[in-house]
């Protein structure tokens, strides 16, 4: 299949299942993008939405791009999501998550959850009583496990470096990084970069956690929007998705996005626009990708060792997107997004060879 037509695709998902159940308020989606190359694999995220089209429409973009993750990183896995609309009133977080857990044992192992956004390794711990398709447990010794989020802060540091070096010709300790969004990940990210000897500036809207930061990162803190358009050399979005749009990309300083926000591109033309102007922009779901390795290293008892090596692969994957962008004269994100869909297309044969 070409490239041309790949960009153009769009992945159907295989099946929608949305929940509600009074006694515990609990009300969501679950969405099986694909499981072309083994069960579909994709964290629960739990979120305030305006009504369940918008949970389901979040959840359907975020399944394909597990789809993609998953089989860019050669994960045996196919790629879906779950999300929950966070109820309006106080409710019981145990009796929540147990009955996402009995909607999760239903599908007889064809998705597998764990974190994301809005959720943690003890509501986790209660899916888990409800069935064994899930990940994100406390981790044993030697083995991965717990909260992912350091594993996908060292993926986009990968990432990261070999961008950097690619368009700027320095390394991390000659750049200046502006992360947006200071959650697990991004605070993991800073303390990276931070050792690298990067120079950071941040935006979080918890002044508490930007102070904290700012003190321990010697880093400045702008507001979301002023750090968007800052002349700094490196922006890594870290918050939610749809961040890249036309005006932001239009005020953008930076000459690398590098991040682990999900679905950064408000649309594929984003992808264009910032090529255009001479920016790099790194494949979120080539670049976010640890955190999903470290999940499916718990799931398939592979030692951490195995999960360190695989995500430190997430460099080498870069350059050879880089690669294949140049030699085709397309963008990066259209390149990433053209293999996946090649491994995707390729399952049958994968799995024989295996």
């Amino acid at each position: 299949m070409s490239l041309a037509s790949h960009d153009h695709l769009s992945l159907p998902p295989e099946e929608v299942v949305t929940f509600y159940d009074r006694a515990s308020g609990a009300s969501g989606v679950i969405v099986l993008h694909s499981t072309a190359l083994g069960p579909a694999a994709g964290g629960c995220r739990v979120w305030r939405y305006a009504g369940k089209q918008a949970a389901t429409v979040d959840a359907l973009r975020l399944a394909e791009g597990m789809a993609l993750k998953n089989a860019l990183a050669e994960l045996p896995f196919g790629g879906g999501k779950a999300v929950i609309c966070l109820p309006d009133g106080p409710f019981d977080r145990e009796a929540l998550f147990r009955t996402f857990g009995r909607e999760v044992a239903a599908l007889k192992g064809r998705y597998v959850t764990a974190e994301d956004v809005g959720t943690g390794v003890a509501d986790m711990e209660s899916v888990a009583r409800e069935t064994r398709h899930v990940a994100g447990l406390p981790a044993r010794r030697g083995q991965p496990g717990g909260d992912p989020s350091p594993w996908t802060a060292l993926g986009v540091l990968q990432a990261m470096r070999v961008a950097v070096r690619h368009r700027l010709g320095a390394e991390l300790s000659e750049v200046t990084v502006a992360v947006q969004g200071l959650g697990h990940v991004g605070f993991a990210l800073c303390e990276m970069l931070h050792q690298e000897g990067a120079k950071l500036v941040l935006a979080e809207p918890r002044s508490e956690v930007a102070a904290r930061a700012a003190d321990r990162f010697g880093a400045m803190v702008m507001s979301s929007r002023a750090l968007l358009s800052a002349k700094v050399d490196v922006l890594a979005p870290c918050a939610l998705g749809a961040v890249l749009d036309a005006p932001t990309v239009a005020g953008l300083r930076a000459s690398v996005v590098c991040g682990a926000a999900n679905n950064q591109l408000a649309d594929e033309e984003v992808a264009r626009t910032l090529a255009a102007r001479g920016v790099l922009y790194a494949p979120d779901f080539l670049v976010n990708a640890g955190g999903i390795v470290n999940v499916a290293g718990e799931y398939l008892g592979w030692r951490a060792a195995e999960v360190r090596r695989r995500v430190l692969a997430i460099g080498p994957r870069m350059k050879a997107v880089l690669a294949r962008a140049e030699r085709d004269g397309v963008t990066p994100h259209q390149a990433a997004r053209a293999m996946a869909l090649d491994r995707i297309a390729n399952a049958p044969r994968i799995q024989a060879a295996a």
